[in-house]
This record gives structure tokens, sequence and C-alpha cells, in this order.
């Protein structure tokens, strides 16, 4: 074990695997004064404006000269004039490899009659507006398992009555953008295999109103789907009621779901990182990486998302585009956020958050390196907007926001049946009705926060794990996961208030 990670033989700086403290040597290098653990030191001498690399990738330039062993960080390192517009080369293509031999494997899944595969078994109550939140909320809260603990004891194979609920669906136009986005997302979520039967409530004078939303939505109100509004059921309390009444004759349809074997070609995998550390990029996220790249190889599906969060290392996924239009389609999404970014006085290196730094991130550019790693190393196959049905199998990429719960409800709305959630500063996050994983990043997040981690990458930076082994364990526990074993953040009860559909336009 030595006290620094060297990642490339090019790499202008080392990261810190603990705390290092002035004086300490190594490969010719001094460490001059105190490195936190996860932080880089510089392995040679950098001069001001030069290049510093991470992975063999330009992470940023030096703001002011930089000696060999100094800590290098936010006081020395930054964009610059250069704003992440240096020269990368896109090379659609070029990394291109043949498609993995096909595996098999299977999980104990629950098949719906339209052939539909879940990995659990819930009834949802959706919002078309914020006004009628409190309403949906009050009908799940009657089937809670926690206060009453009677409502679903009969139906042992309902996971849950859950409301997924928003700020947003009124004080907004009620065509363009904004409104597609809020219907999509409502729509993928109220077809999701997760749930066995959904409600949407609504209010009745709200911008988004139900009957457009199913009419543009190409859905129909049936057994499995029904809609109704507060403004016609009489108030809260009739509504609220008509809401239980209408639960409670889903349920016993619910309950004959059976978990069966079902290939891993139906797991669909959103891909998160949030808290993340100068470890992300080189423990959780590429064994999570490992994990997907076997998960492509039985067939299934992983969904790299997060635009503000790939922003400097998009060129490493246009050079694995299988064909040039998804490239094209990957650039000019990162446009359309530089541009989103000027018109809303922000900028694209408004990332890393002051935990990501504290944990040794310094740019987005160096962020983003060490984000892409999560996507493994298969052909990129597609590339979709936001909460759009993902039809491809494979590795693909959606266009979403960097914030965790937007980014998570955009990749369940296209048909994620599960979240894998990398982490080093630590996260609470859950989600329903596809249940989350949680990766840590080093070992110290592990032993101060296992009650909410599902499973410890910080093994490979203390060298008792490979990057290959622990993928192999992700994806082990993603098929047990998959089959009903619950993750820390189900037992928590976390899900229903991480529902945050992306709001884009102007709230008038």
């Amino acid at each position: 074990m030595t006290p620094f990670i060297r990642l490339h033989p090019a790499d202008d700086v080392l990261i810190a695997r603990s705390q290092l403290l002035g004086g300490t040597g190594l490969e010719g290098i001094t460490v001059r004064g105190l490195i936190p653990p996860g932080h880089k030191v510089a392995a040679r001498a950098i001069a001001t404006g030069e290049a510093v690399r991470r992975y063999n990738q330009i992470i940023g330039f030096a703001s002011k000269s930089i000696a060999a062993g100094e800590h290098v960080h936010t006081h020395n390192l930054g964009v610059g004039d250069n704003g992440g517009d240096f020269a990368r080369d896109y090379a659609v293509g070029a990394d291109l490899k043949p498609e993995p031999a096909r595996r098999e494997a299977s999980f104990m899944g629950i098949r719906r009659l339209d052939g539909r595969v879940a990995t659990r078994n819930y009834i949802g109550i959706l919002s078309s507006v914020n006004c009628s939140a409190t309403a949906a909320r009050a009908i799940a809260d009657h089937f809670s398992r926690r206060t009453n603990p009677q409502a679903l004891a009969a139906f042992p194979n309902v996971d849950g009555v859950v409301a997924l609920t928003h700020g947003t669906g009124c004080g907004m136009a009620s065509e363009g953008l904004g409104m597609s986005i809020l219907e999509r997302t409502l729509a993928g979520y109220a077809t999701h295999a997760n749930f066995a039967g959904v409600l949407v409530v609504g209010l009745g004078c709200e911008a988004n109103q139900i009957n457009a939303w199913l009419a543009h939505s190409s859905l129909r109100e049936g057994e499995e789907l029904q809609v109704f509004n507060i403004q016609d059921s009489g108030g809260t309390t009739k509504t609220v009621n008509k809401g239980i009444a209408l639960v409670q004759a889903m349920l016993p349809k619910a309950n004959q779901a059976q978990r069966v074997p079902c290939s891993a070609s139906h797991i669909t995998i959103g891909l998160q990182c949030g808290g993340s550390d100068g470890y992300s990029g080189i423990s959780a996220n590429p064994a999570l990486g490992a994990a997907v790249d076997l998960l492509v190889a039985h067939g299934g599906t992983a969904i790299l998302s997060e635009t503000p969060e790939i922003y400097g290392a998009e060129h490493l996924l246009t050079r694995r585009a299988v064909r040039p239009e998804i490239a094209d389609k990957l650039i000019a999404r990162i446009k359309w956020w530089e541009q989103y970014t000027r018109n809303n006085d922000g900028e694209m290196n408004n990332n890393p958050s002051p935990g990501n730094k504290a944990g040794g991130l310094t740019t987005i550019l160096e962020k983003s390196l060490g984000a892409v790693a999560k996507g493994g190393t298969t052909n990129l196959q597609a590339v979709y907007e936001y909460a759009e049905p993902v039809r491809q199998a494979g590795f693909v990429y959606m266009d979403t926001p960097g914030y965790d719960p937007v980014s998570a409800t955009g990749q369940v709305a296209g048909g994620a049946n599960l979240i894998c959630f990398t982490t080093g500063r630590g996260s609470a996050y859950g989600c329903a009705p596809s249940p989350s994983l949680k990766l840590s990043t080093n070992t110290a997040l592990w032993e101060r926060q296992e009650d909410d981690m599902d499973i410890n990458c910080g093994e490979i930076i203390d060298g008792t794990s490979s990057i290959a082994q622990m993928g192999q364990r992700i994806f082990d526990l993603v098929l047990a996961t998959a089959s009903g074993t619950h993750s820390k953040s189900e037992l928590h009860g976390y899900g229903q208030s991480e529902f945050v559909p992306w709001q884009v336009g102007a709230v008038m």
C-alpha cells in the first residue's frame, strides 16, 4: 500500500490514499504541507496556465505555478479562460468494441400480462399539480404499513401504496418544453412496470389538465389507471375517500402478482452519483461501470445521465457511439446546456458542489471524467431526452440535470426499474417505485454511514478488492435486489419525496 494512487503514467497529479503529512516521500516526490485523503498532489512542477492531467485527460489549468509535492486544488487549479472549450477529440466511433458474448442470468421478477417485467409491485398515487398533492398523500397514508399496518395485511404481495407528488403543474405555459417534460414524466410513471395500478389526482383548473395529458400521452383510463379531480369529486374529504376506495378495488388483483424466473435482460439500471469525492472515479464509479458491462453482456440496459456532470468528458462517449447521429445528439445536448446556463446567468463549471470540493474534486472537468466511468466500456447505443421511453437495450444516455432526484426521476420515467447510486461524501437518497442501491467510494464513509450504504467499494482503495471483483459483487446485488431483497433506502422508507420532475420553464 503506497500513500499515493497513480492513475496513469502521464498524469500530473497523484491521489492521496489517506491524509498525508508534509515530508512524506515516494517516487522522488516530497509532500509539501497537509494533503487530505482523496485530494491531489502535484507529481511534477507545473507552470501557470499549463494543462493539468488526471486519467491522462485535462482536468483544468494551473492558475499559478505549482511545485512538485504541492496540494493541487481550488487555490491553484481551475478551468480558466478556456471555460471548458479546449479541444477535445470527439472521434466518433473510434473506441467501438465488438458486442460482448451473450451471457444468461436470471432474477425473480414480476411478469405483467403485457410482457413487461417488474422488480417491485406498488400501487402509485400521482398528482397532476401541486394543488392535489395533499389529497394524493392522504390516500397513500391510509395504506401506510407504519401508521396503519392492517390496511395491507391481507395483501402480502403488494410492496406498498406510494404518493409521488411534485411542485409544478400550474403557473406554467400549457404548451411548450416545460409541459412536454412534465407530461412525459407522468406518463412514464403511470405506465411503469413496477406499478400494478395508478391513480392520478388533479385539482381541475390547473395548466396540466388530466384529459389533455391522457390524449398527448396516448393513454386511456382503465382498470389499472384511474384519474379524477378534486373539484369534480366535491372537495378534499370526498376525493380522499374516493381514492381509498379505488385503491382497495385494485389491491386484490395486484396481490395476485408472483415472482418468477426472468432474464436479466429485463433489468434497466439508472446510473447516479451524488456527494462525489476524489475517490469516486477510482473506486465506486469504475466498479459500477464493470457491473454495467456485465449487465449489457446479459442483454440488460444501463442509463447514464447528468449532462452537467459529463461536461468536459463527453468526448469519451462520442468515441463509443455506434452511429454518428447518436454522437451528434449528445453534442447537441451539451450545446443546449451551455446556452441554458448562459440564459440563467450561470456557467457549466458551477459544479462541483462544496461537498465535492471538500472531498478532493476541483473542477467540473475532473468530476465529469470520474462520473463517465459509471457507464463502463461498451458501445453507446442511443441518446434520449429527459423522461423519454428507453427502447434500446445496452448502454444508453439520457439528458438530465445533475441534481440527483431530478435526474433519477427522468430515468425511472424512461423505464429504469432499479437505480445504482455512488457516493463519497454520503447520501440519504431513495427511490420509488424503483429500488436504489448506494455504493460507498471509501471505507471511512462505509464505517460512518453503513446504515445507508449497500456496498463498500472503498475496498478497492484499501487494496482488498479489484474493480472487476467489485463489479461482480454489484451485479450480484443488482440481481438480488431486483428479486425482492430490500435496499437500505427501502428499509428506511425513502422514495416518495424524491419524485422531482425537471422544471425548465418560467414560473408564472
